[in-house]
C-alpha cells in the first residue's frame, strides 16, 4: 500500500515556475514507479511524466519535455515534479500515481495509486 500527498501547486505568471512534490507513505515507495499526471476542466486525465524507482529511466509527454523535469528521493519518500517556462495550457490539477510494477507507465489505468491533487494556475 501506498499512500500519496501532493504540495507545491499555486498560481504564476506565464513563463514562471513552480516545484511540485509528493510525499508517500508505505514502505513499497522506493520499488514503484511514480508518475505525474494533469486534469484540466472539461478534458481526460493526461500523462505528464514518470520515473523508475532506481531515479534514472525517466519519460515525459511531449507537451512538457525541455520545461519539466521528475525525480524522486527515496529516502525522503518523495517524488517531485519542477514545472519551468510555464504555458496557460498548462493550467490543470496535477495528480502523482504510484505503480508498483516496474516498468514505467503513461497509462492512467495502470497506476493503482493515486494522490489527492494539486492546483496549478498559469495566467498570461
Amino acid at each position: 500500500q501506498v499512500q500519496l500527498a501532493e504540495s507545491g501547486g499555486g498560481l504564476v505568471q506565464a513563463g514562471g515556475s513552480l516545484r511540485l512534490s509528493c510525499a508517500a507513505s508505505g514502505r513499497t515507495f522506493t520499488t514503484s514507479t511514480m508518475g505525474w499526471f494533469r486534469e484540466a476542466p472539461g478534458k481526460e486525465r493526461e500523462f505528464v511524466a514518470a520515473i523508475h524507482w532506481n531515479g534514472y529511466i525517466t519519460n515525459y509527454a511531449d507537451a512538457v519535455k525541455g520545461r519539466f523535469t521528475i525525480s524522486r528521493d527515496n529516502a525522503k519518500n518523495t517524488a517531485y515534479l519542477q514545472l519551468n517556462s510555464l504555458k496557460p495550457e498548462d493550467t490543470a490539477v496535477y495528480y502523482c500515481a504510484a505503480r508498483a510494477n516496474g516498468r514505467l507507465s503513461d497509462l492512467v489505468k495502470e497506476y493503482g495509486y493515486w494522490g489527492q491533487g494539486t492546483q496549478v494556475s498559469v495566467s498570461s
